[in-house]
């Protein structure tokens, strides 16, 4: 069965989910927690040590990062930007990324269909 074709998996219908209690940043390591995931939505949670991230890397999703706590670097095509507590930006599909706490950091990545699509 191609993923399109799976049923939706993990959160269910007004389920509540406190994304504090979800996921804790570990030592040295990037851990992450599948939310959701069809084929039009993933939603998942990251954590994040200091000095840890993803190298350069693109999708074929629009990618959403928003940052719970902590401070991110997030390159994006040549441009860099800082991200902190309560702030969100839009990784687009098929441009080329990379992410790097900058201290301990959890964060909310949606991807969606590319815009337009």
């Amino acid at each position: 069965m191609s993923d399109s074709n799976k049923p939706d998996q993990g959160l269910t219908p007004a389920q509540l989910f406190d994304l504090d209690q979800e996921i804790q940043v570990n030592a040295n390591a990037i851990v992450s927690k599948t939310l959701r995931k069809s084929a039009t939505l993933n939603l998942t949670l990251f954590a994040f040590d200091a000095g840890q991230g993803l190298s350069g890397h693109s999708s074929p999703m629009d990618a959403y990062v928003q940052i719970l706590s902590g401070k991110m670097n997030i390159t994006i095509a040549e441009n860099n930007f800082t991200l902190e507590s309560d702030q969100m930006i839009l990784m687009p599909a098929e441009v080329p990324h990379a992410l790097e706490a900058i201290e301990p950091t959890r964060m909310l990545l949606t991807m969606t269909p590319k815009a337009g699509q």
